[in-house]
């Protein structure tokens, strides 16, 4: 009874504070009959799995919308490699789905692989659902970008989808351009620091009987792993900050700040982003910090 809400709104607000309660209780009961009679299907029931009613319809929506964009990009270029299948569950596990939401969310993968994936649409949905925040579009931007990644490049079909996306989403060629160059970058900035962490924890266990041997087996090991100069790791760390080797103190504390804000988990949630995205968020922060440390070091 799509009228329900609105009637007894209407009763009680009467009872209640008669003709002025009546009014707000039929505005009430009027956002209440709205909200139980959108589609939710649409969002692929994953709004199971959050406590937080005020977000629940846009944080079901951007799971939904996440997923099935993922299965929509695999399937870009043909068949859906085993690896991007594989990143697809891994993100499923950093959010720690349940088996009832990870049933839901292979399902909204497998529909972003039908040929006719209404990815306009979803877009549209997912753009009005978050009241167009750019902060947390780019962020779904983003993931889809890193997820694309799971074979070592991106090709022309998934760059072609990602342009799609971007649209969509209210960004430009140039926005997209900029942030796969800035995840090309961030993938190399992690990749070094991996290396260099493996060698350091396989030295120290090795030689703890020498308090420093670890270094010296660490340094062999960095330098058999492939080679990415100082040079390259610290444009790295400027594209990741978006910001000239050239600029200023002011200027590159101002840059980060900005990349803080725009990744920061705690901003990202306050401004919408589902909880269950944090870890995601994380990494993103970590890499910042990194490349901005990076930085303050090579300056006197």
């Amino acid at each position: 009874m799509p009228f329900m809400g609105k009637l007894l709104g209407f009763v009680f607000g009467f009872l209640l504070l008669k003709l002025p309660g009546a009014i707000l209780g039929l505005i009430a009961g009027h956002m209440f009959d709205k909200g139980m009679s959108n589609d939710f299907s649409r969002s692929g029931g994953f709004g199971r799995f959050f406590a937080d009613n005020e977000r629940l319809q846009s944080s079901a929506i951007f799971f939904h919308a996440l997923f099935a964009c993922l299965g929509h990009i695999a399937k870009a270029d043909g068949a859906v490699t085993q690896s991007e299948i594989n990143v697809a569950l891994k993100l499923m596990d950093d959010m720690q789905l349940n088996e009832n939401d990870r049933r839901e969310a292979q399902q909204a993968f497998r529909e972003g692989k039908d040929p006719q994936f209404p990815l306009e649409h979803i877009l549209k949905d997912l753009k009005h659902d978050l009241h167009g925040q750019r902060i947390i579009l780019q962020a779904f931007l983003e993931m889809l970008i890193e997820a694309s990644f799971a074979d070592g490049q991106l090709s022309v079909s998934e760059v072609e989808v990602l342009d799609k996306v971007a649209i969509g989403l209210g960004f430009g060629h140039k926005d997209l351009d900029r942030l796969i160059r800035k995840f090309e970058a961030e993938l190399r900035f992690r990749q070094r620091q991996d290396a260099f962490s493996q060698a350091r924890d396989e030295a120290r266990s090795r030689a703890q009987e020498q308090a420093n041997a670890w270094r010296d087996k660490a340094q062999q090991q960095y330098t058999r792993a492939p080679q990415y100069s100082d040079k390259q790791r610290l444009t790295d760390a400027y594209r990741i900050l978006n910001v000239a080797p050239t600029a200023d103190e002011k200027t590159l504390k101002r840059a980060y700040k900005k990349a803080m804000n725009e990744h920061h988990p705690d901003k990202l949630i306050a401004k919408g982003l589902p909880k269950q995205a944090m870890e995601l968020a994380k990494v993103k922060a970590q890499d910042i910090q990194a490349a901005y440390e990076l930085i303050k070091s090579t300056r006197p």
